[in-house]
């Protein structure tokens, strides 16, 4: 029976079910997702060589511009300490207006690569330091662990792949590369320029392909990691069950909608009785649902006067008893029939709230 029940145990302490809200919500605050560097890295790098497959030849022209102005003008004939500073700031801010809009690109890129994996997140926690991540022996772990070993088939695949995209491309245009000696100087930096180009484009491409292989390894493996025991699972719940304010709040939601369902119930009723002020029955009286008025609300105080104020607004007859209001109020319960000892007494109450509606 002993080892029955240690392997019971075994099996309860096995991470096999998918982690909770909870759990998940948990891990998403410690800075713990299912996330793909690669994928950031593929979506950014094929924008940047998408933008400059549209404005190659207007960088082109600005910088040959910016270097003719900079460099044939009479700014040279008379290089002095403030001409020299003049043109490098110049230039600096020319080069910064060129470079902006690849950058504003690549930070829009990388942006929209993390939100679409993640949604919106911020932690702390993952930038905070901690003595274990420079603890040598599980640096060691690392290093040689099936993580590492897969992130490895990853880096010689992508080298590749790349690698013999890179090729094809190339040697697909390689008669122009031969002729680009017989070229002039800017013809063969417009071939050189488009070859890059192409060269950034497929191999982005390979890579963004790649990358969503390797996205959905990701979440495998971050699934994974977060998997719960049985065990955990009790442990969680009990944890919240246990918490005094979740469970207050509970309680709470459970007597709005209980309110909210009495109150609707209010119009239907046939007669309200109210003491007049602490406390109100709502009765209704149903041929062939049950053999005596039962009760559809009832409440002291604040709800009393809440259902009063149905009851009016609904044209519900409201009739003041103040010892059956208290005695009904004590002895029944929501959709209860009312005891045998009170028929006498609504009946009389239901008789006259028939005949001033001329029901009878």
């Amino acid at each position: 029976m002993k080892w029955i029940q240690l392997d019971l145990q075994h099996f309860a302490g096995e991470k096999t079910e998918k982690a909770t809200p909870k759990k998940r919500q948990d891990a998403k605050k410690k800075g713990q997702v299912a996330k793909s560097q690669d994928v950031n890295t593929a979506i950014v790098l094929l924008a940047v060589f998408m933008l400059l497959s549209l404005i190659g030849p207007y960088m082109k022209d600005a910088i040959l511009g910016m270097f003719i102005e900079s460099f044939q003008g009479q700014m040279l004939t008379t290089l002095t300490e403030d001409t020299t500073q003049t043109l490098f700031l110049d230039v600096f801010k020319k080069t910064g207006l060129l470079l902006a809009p690849v950058m504003g690109v690549a930070l829009v890129a990388g942006v929209a690569a993390n939100f679409m994996q993640i949604g919106f997140m911020f932690s702390t926690e993952a930038i905070q330091f901690k003595l274990e991540k420079i603890d040598p022996i599980k640096g060691f772990k690392r290093i040689f662990s099936m993580r590492a070993i897969v992130e490895l088939l990853k880096s010689i695949l992508k080298i590749s792949l790349v690698g013999l995209v890179t090729f094809l491309v190339i040697w697909q245009r390689m008669d122009e590369i031969m002729t680009l000696s017989q070229k002039s100087v800017a013809a063969a930096l417009a071939i050189l320029a488009d070859i890059t180009v192409k060269v950034g484009l497929y191999a982005s491409a390979v890579l963004l392909f790649l990358s969503l292989l390797d996205f959905l390894y990701q979440k495998y493996d971050f699934e994974k990691s977060i998997r719960m025991s049985k065990q955990d699972i009790k442990d969680e719940y009990k944890n919240i069950e246990g918490d005094p304010l979740i469970k207050s709040k509970i309680k709470q939601k459970q007597r709005e909608m209980a309110m909210q369902r009495m109150m609707q119930e209010v119009p239907k009723a046939d007669v309200v009785i109210t003491n007049p002020t602490h406390f109100a029955i709502a009765l209704k009286y149903e041929d062939g649902k049950l053999d005596a008025p039962y009760v559809v609300a009832k409440g002291v105080d604040y709800v009393a006067q809440k259902i009063k104020y149905v009851a009016k607004e609904n044209d519900v007859v409201m009739v003041e008893n103040r010892p059956l209001a208290r005695a009904l109020y004590d002895q029944t319960e929501i959709g209860q029939a009312i005891p045998e000892e009170f028929f006498k007494a609504v009946a009389e109450i239901l008789a006259f709230v028939y005949k001033t509606k001329g029901k009878i």
